[in-house]
């Protein structure tokens, strides 16, 4: 088995092509895994993990949690939403407290861009992003391309779409990065006061029609509108958004082929997607779910391994 190019994942950005398709062979291993009668392995009996949220997550924390349970490290959880942050603590005096622990990896969630790449300068730990602001999330861009693989067979020449708020997703940044290194094509779509300014920059084309966008597309990766990130009106209603950009099983019907949906969850049921498309067999948004856990064991067993050599 090879070795990753880099000791953190900070973010699809700084990681090759090579290290995303280590990752996919290493889950394809851990998925035989977690469909196992016993699903446990002893990979990283020996290793220390604090999951440090400081931003509210119930889906990332819990895969990530299960995942390191999973592989049997020790875990430590740290909400800062009730710690000491409240109280005026800085990153840095949480993170050194946590260090003086010994823990050996970081999984950290931060409203600020750049808060895993600031952390992984001045602490001696592995650090992974899971989510920082409205800039990356790595391990979600991993576990979608993987469950495009898993579906279509590959991702390269494969058509996909990101529709909805790309301005305030993490998600679809990271998301272009790694479909564009993994040799799709993108396309985003959304209205034009949801677009970043400079996105074409990216190698990605912008379409503002649905219609067109799904016809064209092998996959449609539904974003939720990120209300919590927005501090003015982005579009004049909700039942607008929905008739323009909204995909609901009428459209999908009048398309001249069947493509795949995919959702990073939570979904607003009834606004970028309607419950019988996300409960329908075009979606693969459970599969996404199970992927997120075989692809997070992944990272975490690789990196240890990585640390584990410099170590020695």
């Amino acid at each position: 088995m090879g070795e990753l190019g880099t000791n953190h994942l900070l973010g699809i950005k700084n990681i090759s092509k090579d290290d995303i398709q280590l990752i996919f062979e290493t889950a394809d291993h851990f998925k035989e895994v977690i469909n196992r009668p016993i699903k446990k392995v002893p990979s990283l009996r020996d290793v220390t993990i604090a999951n440090l949220f400081f931003e509210n997550s119930t889906r990332t924390r819990l895969s990530f949690e299960l995942a390191e349970k999973r592989l049997s490290a020790d875990v430590v959880n740290f909400s800062a939403a009730s710690s000491s942050v409240k109280k005026g603590e800085t990153l840095i005096d949480t993170v050194n407290n946590i260090l003086a622990m010994k823990v050996d990896m970081v999984v950290m969630r931060h409203p600020n861009p750049g808060a895993g790449v600031f952390l992984s300068k001045h602490v001696n730990a592995s650090i992974v992003n899971a989510g920082d602001g409205a800039h990356e999330h790595p391990t979600q861009a991993l576990l979608d391309a993987y469950s495009i693989r898993e579906k279509l067979g590959d991702v390269k020449g494969k058509n996909i779409v990101i529709v909805g708020d790309i301005l305030h997703s993490r998600v679809a940044l990271s998301n272009i990065f790694c479909l564009q290194k993994l040799g799709a094509k993108v396309k985003v779509c959304g209205p034009n006061t949801l677009m970043p300014k400079h996105i074409r920059s990216l190698g990605v084309e912008v379409e503002f029609d649905l219609k067109k966008a799904l016809e064209w597309c092998d996959v449609a990766n539904m974003l939720r509108v990120q209300n919590e990130r927005m501090s003015t009106r982005y579009f004049p209603s909700t039942r607008e958004y929905v008739a323009q950009y909204g995909l609901d099983k009428e459209k999908l019907n009048q398309l001249s082929k069947e493509i795949v949906i995919m959702h990073p969850g939570p979904i607003n049921r009834g606004v970028e997607i309607s419950s019988d498309v996300a409960d329908s067999n075009h979606s693969i948004i459970l599969h996404q779910v199970e992927n997120g856990v075989a692809i997070r064991m992944a990272v975490l067993y690789l990196l240890a391994s990585k640390m584990k050599h410099y170590k020695n």
